[in-house]
Parts: C-alpha cells; sequence; structure tokens
C-alpha cells in the first residue's frame, strides 16, 4: 500500500516524520500517521479562518415601511444586510395582511446586520433619527396605523443605553419644537417578511421610487431635518 506525502515542513508533519523514522512502520501505519496529522492541521486551517473572519453585530429599527428603512440604511459604510420584517406583536410568525390589518400588534422593521468595526451601534441610532419623523405616533408620513409607528428595539443592554443616550443628545439639539414620540425598548422576536418585500426598493425602482414620492417621505425629513435629512 503506497501513501504519497507532501513536504511541507510544519512542526507537526516533522514530528511524525520523526516518529516513524524512530519506529519503523508498514506503509498503512504510515497512511494512518499521516491521514491524523492532516486532519490536525484541517482543523487548524479552520479555526484560523473562524478566527479572522469579521465579526457582525445587528440592529433593529423600525421606521414606517420597511422598503424605504432598508435604502436609507443599505446606503451607510460597514452595513453588511438588510431584512424587512415584523416585530412588537403577539402572534408568531405573522404575515403582511395579518400584520396590515392591524390586530396583531407587529411594527414594520429591518433587522440590520453590520461590521462594528466600521460603523458603531451608537453611528446607526444616530442615522436612524434623520430618516424618520420622531414626532409623530403611529404614523409615518403617508402610512397611518400602528404597523407603522418608530421605534428602537434593543437587542441588549448596551444598545439600550446607547439609543438612549442618543436620544438625550438629539433633544438637546434637534431643530423642531415637537417632542419625540418614538419608542425605545428591548427587542422581542424579529420575523422576516415575505421575499416579495426584500430589496423591494432594488427589485422594483420605479414603483419604490413612485411610492416614496407621492408618500412624501423625504420632503417631510428636510421639512424637520434641514441639511442633516437622512444623514
Amino acid at each position: 500500500m503506497v501513501c504519497r506525502t507532501t513536504d511541507a515542513l510544519n512542526p507537526l508533519f516533522l514530528h511524525m516524520k520523526l516518529v516513524i523514522a524512530m519506529k519503523p512502520s508498514s506503509p498503512l501505519i504510515r497512511c494512518l500517521l499521516f491521514v491524523a496529522g492532516f486532519a490536525l492541521l484541517s482543523h487548524a486551517a479552520i479555526a484560523q479562518t473562524a478566527a479572522t473572519k469579521p465579526v457582525t453585530s445587528k440592529a433593529i429599527f423600525a421606521g414606517g415601511c420597511f422598503w424605504c428603512v432598508e435604502s436609507d440604511f443599505d446606503k451607510v459604510p460597514g452595513v453588511v444586510s438588510t431584512t424587512s420584517g415584523y416585530i412588537g406583536g403577539t402572534v408568531a410568525n405573522p404575515t403582511y395582511q395579518q400584520v396590515s390589518s392591524k390586530t396583531t400588534g407587529h411594527a414594520e422593521a429591518v433587522e440590520i446586520v453590520f461590521d462594528p468595526a466600521k460603523v458603531t451601534y451608537r453611528a446607526l441610532v444616530d442615522h436612524f433619527w434623520r430618516t424618520i419623523d420622531p414626532t409623530v405616533k403611529d404614523q409615518q408620513f403617508c402610512d397611518h396605523g400602528s404597523p407603522y409607528r418608530t421605534a428602537i428595539f434593543a437587542l441588549d443592554q448596551g444598545q439600550l443605553k446607547a439609543a438612549q443616550a442618543s436620544l438625550a443628545d438629539v433633544q438637546k439639539t434637534k431643530p423642531f419644537a415637537q417632542p419625540i414620540v418614538t419608542e425605545i425598548l428591548l427587542a422581542t422576536k424579529f420575523y422576516p417578511a415575505e421575499d416579495y418585500h426584500q430589496d423591494y426598493y432594488l427589485k422594483n425602482p420605479v414603483r419604490y421610487k413612485y411610492y416614496r414620492t407621492s408618500c412624501g417621505r423625504d420632503a417631510r425629513l428636510v421639512q424637520l431635518w434641514g441639511a442633516q435629512a437622512g444623514k
């Protein structure tokens, strides 16, 4: 039985060669030793790859129509992905029709995966304020009802404190007189929305642009935030 090896000079391979040289054995034993060593090396390579893989975090924001929230956050450097969905209700795995009926208690929301080495959670919260109208309850622009309420759903106490600190700063610097009514609370289970809602603004750019413009979203944001709207 022949078992061919490479001449890679790593410590484990050298150790195996020494063992084989000191204790002559059959070709079968040599193959078994090599296979075991190769398995260890493969495990080490996988562990090294996992260690170098970028660490990501998540954030969940409700800002009215989730198509628009996706669009507003996909352009932020450091955001890896966005997923439209539902949160804050009493029904498991709700459908769009159920949520739209305003009977499940869910809000349309977006789960954001981001690289904290490129953008912080606090920076995302600061950006969020300037993409919504935080002065109205159960409404965003032309959409009315509890599914369109604004909220920050913190995933842990650290996010909760960061969001509250951001709100405190916005309260001091906001360029409008109306009080902010956006909720900040700990997240409950997030349910991804149907596939046709995901990346809607990319799949249906004409319809999306018409909806966003006719809904008055950007016009109201400029009215509220001025030059800081959407930034």
